[in-house]
């Protein structure tokens, strides 16, 4: 179901998934001047808006910047509105870049260019969009994210799927934040490679301890950025965790 509702909002998309029903909205919010806002929604959940992509955008940049040399093989987990995947493809430096993605109507919009960025994602070559489950691939043993590689280890696996550590979409994606679901996906990351996670949450020491455990460091980055709604500034964090060469 699909159309024109008025002439500010649209619903460019809905669908029933495993999750629920997801949608995608295009709207002209008159609090920004008029400016576009893309929105997808989870049920009555907002999961991203095009307003506010500061986290997504760090997630990449800080994750890149943590690395060294050429020729990086990045896996992203979670597609969304493709802001994360976008700012990893601005580097020359990536090689190429994994885009894990559990929902297909999410990758099916980008191919059909409706979000804002349009087919700017799907359309680099570098970039493998799969249908997957994040969280059981990075769970797996004998094998990584590159179907057509499954033995080549990532050098940054950048997630953006749940609200934070402790808030997830799904149950049983809560497995993954302890030190055997961390140590698993450790064992597909190259020597010296980094983790990287955004987080809606402030920091939360319990969980950059568990990450110190696991990896040879950890980081926590508070991302600040303006948010016309409320008038003030709104904040999320950025996690970056080394593994050890």
């Amino acid at each position: 179901m699909s159309g024109a509702m008025s002439l500010d909002f649209e619903e460019l998309d809905y669908r029933e998934t495993p999750l629920g029903a997801i949608s995608l909205r295009r709207r002209a919010d008159p609090r920004l001047g008029g400016e576009t806002v893309y929105e997808i929604k989870l049920g009555e959940e907002f999961l991203m808006s095009s307003r506010f992509t500061a986290g997504e955008i760090q997630l990449a940049r800080l994750g890149l910047a943590a690395l060294e040399g050429d020729d990086l093989d990045i896996v992203v987990g979670g597609l969304g509105l493709g802001y994360t995947a976008a700012a990893v493809l601005e580097h020359a430096s990536v090689r190429s870049l994994v885009v894990i993605e559990l929902l297909e109507p999410v990758i099916d919009w980008h191919r059909r260019g409706l979000g804002p960025l349009g087919r700017e994602v799907v359309s680099d070559p570098r970039c493998t969009i799969v249908q997957d489950d994040f969280f059981g691939l990075a769970a797996s043993t004998g094998g990584g994210f590159d179907r057509e590689d499954p033995a080549r280890p990532a050098h940054a696996v950048l997630l953006d799927v749940d609200h934070s550590p402790s808030h997830w979409l799904a149950p049983e994606n809560g497995g993954f934040y302890s030190a055997a679901g961390l140590e698993s996906l450790a064992e597909k990351i190259h020597p010296g490679g980094v983790f990287g996670l955004w987080s809606n949450d402030p920091p939360d020491a319990q969980f950059t301890r568990l990450l110190e455990a696991v990896f040879r460091s950890s980081e926590e980055h508070v991302v600040t950025f303006p948010n016309p709604f409320t008038g003030g500034e709104s904040t999320c964090t950025i996690y970056l965790a080394g593994k050890r060469r």
